[in-house]
Formats: C-alpha cells, structure tokens, sequence
C-alpha cells in the first residue's frame, strides 16, 4: 500500500459521514469510568480500543443497525452483564454480538494464476540467498542473545471467525480476561470492517501469508521458535557455505537454544496416570520471554497474564534436540505416553475440544493443544490442530528406539490412531481449507507432512511397515505434492510461500523441476526486508482468538527460506 493510498485511507476514516452510534457510543458509557464488577473489561476498552490511535480512526464509524433503539439497548445490556454479573451467561453476552458479525465480508486470500518462470534460478544465486539469511540470523543471535520473533495484532480479525465461532470462544475459553478480549475484539471488528479505516488496517498482499503490520509488533521469544532458528542453523552448517567463524557461532547458537527448550522452558505437569511429566511452555517465566517492559505490562492488561504448556512446543522442542544430538535426560520420557491422555477418542472424551472451531474435521485420533499444569489452569479451554499432530509423529519417529514404540503396544496404537486422523483430513480434501487449521495455514500443513514424511522415510523398512500397514502416508504424500504443485506454486506467492512450498517439494521427493517457480520467488525477493532483513516479516502461525494475532519476523522469514533453500539444493546437487 503506498503513501497515496495510506493518506487516502486515513483522510476517508477521519471524514467519514456518521450514519449510526459508532463503538465508543456504544461502549463509553459502560466501559469508561468506575462502575465496580470486573476492572478487566474497562481496562482492555481502554487500552485496546479506546486508546489515541485508534479512536480518531474509528470515532465516525456508525452502524445503522444500532438506530434501532432495541438493539442497541441489548448490545450495552450485554456489556453490562460482562462486566457486573459474577457467572455471565456468555453464549446471551455474545448474541447482540453475533448478530451483528454477519456481514462482515472477510474472506481468505486469492492469488491469481500465474505462468511458470522459463527457468531456475543459477546455483550461485541460490547460494547467496543461503549465505544472506544464515549470516541474518546469526547477526540477530549475536545482536540480541537470541533469535527474535514478533507478534502483531489484526485488528479486522480472520476469515473463520464468525458470529457462530465468537460463541464457541466464549463458552469454550475459560479465564475470563481472555473471554472480555474476545467479546470486545468481536464487537470492534464489527465497527472497523465497515469503516474506511479497515483500508488501513487490514490492507491487500501478495501470496497467501500474511505480511505483518510493522508499526505494532511485540518482540519476545520462545522455545517454540528456538526449535525452529535451531533447525535452520543446523541445515545452514550442513550446506557448508557457512565460513569457519560462522560455524562456530552456529553451533554455540543452537547449544544454547536447545538449554532455553529444554532447561529454561520445562516445567512439570501432571500426568494422566498420576505421575508429573517435563513438558515444554510456549512462554517461560520471568524475563526470559525478553518482552519489553512496556508490551509486558500490555500483555498483562489485554489479558494474557497466565499461560500454560502446549503439545506443539514440547513435540518441537524435543525434535530439534534430537536432531542437535542432544542426550539431556528430558528426552528419555517417552511423550507417547503422555500425548495418549490428550487424544480424542469420539464418545469418550471428545468434550475435550472445548473450542472446536474447525468442527467441520473428524477429531478421532488427534491431540488437543494445551497441557494442564500444576494448578490445572487452562485458561485457552481446548482446541485440536492437524500441524500440531503431524509434529508429534514427526518427534516420535525420531525417537523410535529410545521410546520403544514399536515394542509397546499402547505407544504405537497411539502413532496408528493419529496417522488415521491425518488420513480421514487429507482423504476428504480438508487439509486445504484454512478453517481447517488453528494455528496455522494449508501451506505449512504441507511443508510440516514434508518434515514428518522425510523422518518417516529415514527409518529402517521394516519399521515403516509396522507404523504404515496401509501406506497411508504414500497417499497423504500424492494429495499434499497434488495441493503444492496444482495450487500453490501455480498462483502468485510471496518468499514465505515460496520456501514452505520448497520445504514440502524437497522433503515430499517431487521432480527438481518443480522447484522453479518457488525458487524465482525466493531470490527475486531478497532485499524486499529493508533495514530490516534479507525478507520481510510474514505470518508463520496465528491466533484466531481473541483476534487474529500473527506471529512471524524477519528472522523468521529468514529461517524457512534458508530450510527451503538448503533442502532443495541438496536435492539439485544429486539430480
């Protein structure tokens, strides 16, 4: 979006003729000032939605619907309740809500066909791209002590959410803070996709990821990405085009991010048999997550004060010790036996998926997302991701012997239930549709099968047919190459496309010549970061409540192209 359609933007969003209460009609008056019941509510508004930037934008915002006296007098009823009533009845607070979501119009990204490059790009240029990014992350290692990511708000929210899935929200989350975040989201998203200012907030892109908006991105860190940067640096060595020096730094990097993973992000947590297992938190206590003090009282204030271990970061986590030749006695517990206490199995515990957004999906077999710890907090209630069950098999494979998954009946009943899960998604096709996926999108569901197949494959024969009878993962593999090479790198992508699709086209065993269009992408784009990075920063995974919450980075962007890169140029160089 350039300086001329910005200044477009804004000049409508400031101008705008008011045909109806805009949000701070609504809401001032309940939210603004001292009215008792819960403090939360009020201080969200306030820091959230009623704050200097974006009242200006959304101030001559109206929506007729709310003339109707009625109506309008139910949406502040409902606030009201939310912030006074000790047990709300959240599925009545969000009705007025839900009503009015219906015509949001939001809708998920459609890149146009576009021709195949004539070409690949040379080996030199690949190499170059490959010594950037992996010089780009070690110059952020080195700069910061570790490897950052950020997060980003959008404010307009995501294509799934509904006024239907607002209401799963709020009955299925459980701490309350997050259940206020998610109504005042809603009702925000409402004033803001009928508001000139969504031009601003929300504006076109190029390919499917979406790029983040650099003006309010939270920098923080995790051992979810942690294992992520340590796997890149770990392909970066494996290329030998890193200088001796850079190899050096590589490793003392990737020590280190493994010791964050597993020492400074475990914790325990109870176990389904009564013993307490060493998992892995999304985000650890104290000042290790490197929040800023500002975003840190932020955070605090939006409501998302506690959090709590989940199934994808320990997998990851665990993986990428693994694959670092890690031998931390953490690595012993065998996860299978852990994971099988979080899988669904239908008319048993299938109420476990609290926030079952994607419920158009067969849950049969997977594993939710969120571990209880200690006090039993799950403040995220439950959902079920297809990625995140794919990271669980990939990490189990690596772990085969250690585990003993073959010996031990329950350990491989567990692997076979997932697999069939997997099989019953990509069998009815709803591995590519967005709504499908929590967390993250149908071309890093297919670029993570690639790391799953690739750890599949590497054992011996006789072990994949014990885990594979029915060769399920030979028709996942035809359905996913199907999705990357027929849809995918077929239509317009950006550089985080373009190196998920190399992930999964190099892992998955796909001819060298269709990297092409993905490899042009990548090398035509560098330098598009600025100051910033070789890339910009893309959306790598997501919350869908209580808004639409991206998180990626320059050296995010960075890693996966230089994972894609590496991969298909070990495939380039033995073709």
């Amino acid at each position: 979006m350039g300086f001329h359609e910005i200044a477009g933007a804004l000049c409508r969003s400031l101008t705008a003729k008011k045909d109806g209460p805009s949000l701070y009609d609504v809401c001032d008056p309940v939210l603004l000032g001292t009215h008792g019941g819960d403090a939360h509510l009020g201080k969200f508004y306030r820091t959230a939605l009623g704050n200097p930037a974006l009242r200006p934008l959304l101030r001559r915002t109206g929506l007729p619907a709310l003339k109707d006296p009625a109506r309008l007098a139910a949406l502040r009823a409902a606030l009201v309740a939310a912030r006074d009533e000790a047990t709300p009845d959240w599925a009545a607070i969000g009705a007025p809500v839900a009503e009015l979501m219906d015509d949001l119009d939001i809708s998920h990204p459609a890149p146009p066909a576009v021709a195949a490059p004539a070409r690949a790009p040379a080996m030199a240029e690949i190499d170059k791209v490959i010594r950037t990014t992996g010089a780009h992350l070690l110059r952020s290692f080195g700069k910061n002590g570790f490897i950052p990511t950020y997060a980003a708000f959008n404010l307009l929210g995501d294509a799934d959410m509904g006024g239907r899935e607002m209401l799963m929200a709020l009955t299925g989350l459980n701490a309350r803070g997050y259940k206020n975040s998610t109504l005042l989201f809603s009702l925000a998203r409402v004033f803001i996709a009928h508001s000139p200012a969504r031009a601003l907030i929300n504006p076109p892109w190029r390919g499917i990821a979406e790029p983040m908006w650099e003006p309010v991105q939270i920098r923080h860190r995790s051992a979810y990405y942690d294992a992520f940067f340590t796997e890149a640096l770990l392909g970066f060595v494996e290329t030998g085009l890193a200088s001796s020096d850079q190899a050096t730094v590589a490793r003392r990097a990737i020590s280190e991010m493994v010791a964050f993973c597993l020492k400074t992000s475990a914790e325990e947590v109870p176990s389904h048999d009564g013993s307490t297992v060493k998992v892995i938190t999304a985000l650890a206590p104290g000042r290790h997550p490197r929040f800023s003090r500002f975003f840190a009282q932020i955070k605090q204030d939006l409501g998302f004060g506690i959090y709590v271990p989940d199934c994808d970061t320990t997998a990851c986590a665990f993986s990428a010790a693994t694959q670092a030749g890690s031998d931390d006695p953490i690595l012993e517990q065998p996860l299978l036996d852990f994971y099988r206490g979080y899988q669904v199995r239908s008319g048993a515990n299938e109420p476990v998926v609290t926030v079952p957004l994607n419920d158009h999906i067969d849950y049969e077999g997977g594993v939710v997302t969120w571990i209880d710890n200690l006090n039993g907090d799950r403040p995220y209630g439950n959902d079920l991701d297809p990625t995140l069950n794919l990271d669980i098999l990939e990490v189990s494979f690596r772990n085969l012997a250690r585990w003993k998954v073959i010996e031990t009946p329950q350990r491989l009943e567990t692997v076979h239930r997932i697999i069939a899960f997997q099989k019953n998604l990509v069998e009815s096709g709803a591995f590519k549709n967005p709504r499908s996926h929590i967390y993250y999108l149908p071309e890093l569901y297919s670029a993570y099968f690639g790391r799953c197949y690739a750890a599949f494959v590497a054992l011996p024969l006789a072990a994949q047919r014990v885990i594979d009878p029915e060769n399920v993962f030979a028709l996942i593999r035809a359905r996913v190459l199907g999705y990357v090479t027929g849809e995918l790198i077929a239509h317009e992508m950006n550089a985080f496309d373009a190196a998920l699709a190399l992930m999964a086209l190099a892992h998955l065993g796909a001819e060298v010549s269709t990297f092409t269009p993905a490899l042009h992408c990548i090398v035509q784009s560098l330098s598009e970061g600025g100051r910033h990075g070789p890339y910009k920063a893309y959306e790598w995974n997501k919350m869908k409540t209580p808004t639409r919450i991206l998180v990626g980075g320059p050296e995010v962007t960075s890693a996966f192209v230089l994972m894609g890169l590496a991969l298909a140029r070990k495939r380039m160089a033995t073709s």
